[in-house]
């Protein structure tokens, strides 16, 4: 089985790294058949975005804070674990954003898309959903469209729904709503297109994030999922993503 690695800076991480090439060699990415990632979920996330439409799965082990993402950080049998591991399979959003000054960019999240206010002012949003508008006007530090596998993170923190990885909805979660004060979010069909446009783009700019791109004055943002990308994660038998998002719904 060929492996290729990516790994984050810390000393561990680099140390599990170098005893891995010494006992399985390494090869490069668009010949392996395994991606591992050693690290924490921000290495995962990167390690899926490198992957992304070349159908190599990603094997994670925890050198990070969190891992929710990851695997015990064991670097014994290898061979083994990835052979028995239990697969997840992912579809990331895709986002189509115009700015203020009318460039028009690309971008794939695999947790989420989130629009953020850039300043004191409070962000102004519209929200439709399939062309229909939905909320005229949030007031709101921001609002999130989440993925089932993204929906423990950023969106649960911002008090959205833990979705089970296999429902086919999204989580749409205000973060820190002023006005309408009582609106909680929704849960849409993975299906929807969501159209977010900035009220009042100038006087309060609003920044677009995908998982780790960043896009300021955003004007119109419009998500979807992409069904053409697929992205597979490994996780030891007994520890499957889909268990693990059950079990964090009854951590109190």
């Amino acid at each position: 089985m060929r492996l290729a690695f990516h790994a984050s800076d810390r000393d561990d991480a680099q140390a599990a790294k170098a005893e891995l090439i010494k006992v399985y060699g390494e090869a490069e990415l668009l010949d392996a058949d395994v991606l591992i990632a050693l690290g924490g979920d921000g290495v995962m996330l990167d390690s899926l975005h490198m992957v992304m439409g070349r159908n190599i799965p990603v094997f994670g082990m925890n050198f990070g804070s969190v891992g929710f993402l990851m695997n015990e950080p064991c670097v014994e049998d290898i061979p083994e674990r990835l052979q028995q591991a239990e697969r997840a399979e992912i579809h990331p959003l895709r986002a189509l954003v115009r700015d203020m000054q009318g460039r028009t960019f690309e971008a794939l999240a695999i947790n989420e898309i989130s629009l953020l206010r850039e300043t004191r002012q409070t962000a102004k949003i519209r929200i439709s959903v399939d062309d229909n508008p939905r909320l005229e006007e949030l007031a709101a530090d921001g609002v999130l469209l989440a993925t089932p596998a993204g929906s423990t993170a950023y969106n649960f923190s911002a008090h959205g729904p833990i979705l089970p990885l296999d429902a086919t909805l999204l989580a749409l979660t205000p973060i820190s709503a002023f006005r309408p004060r009582r609106w909680r979010g929704a849960l849409l069909r993975q299906s929807s297109v969501v159209r977010l446009d900035i009220l009042e783009p100038q006087k309060r700019p609003v920044a677009m994030v995908a998982d780790n791109k960043e896009f300021r004055d955003v004007e119109t943002v419009t998500v979807r999922q992409s069904p053409k990308h697929t992205l597979t994660m490994l996780f030891d038998r007994g520890r499957a993503l889909d268990e693990r998002i059950l079990l964090e719904q009854f951590i109190t």
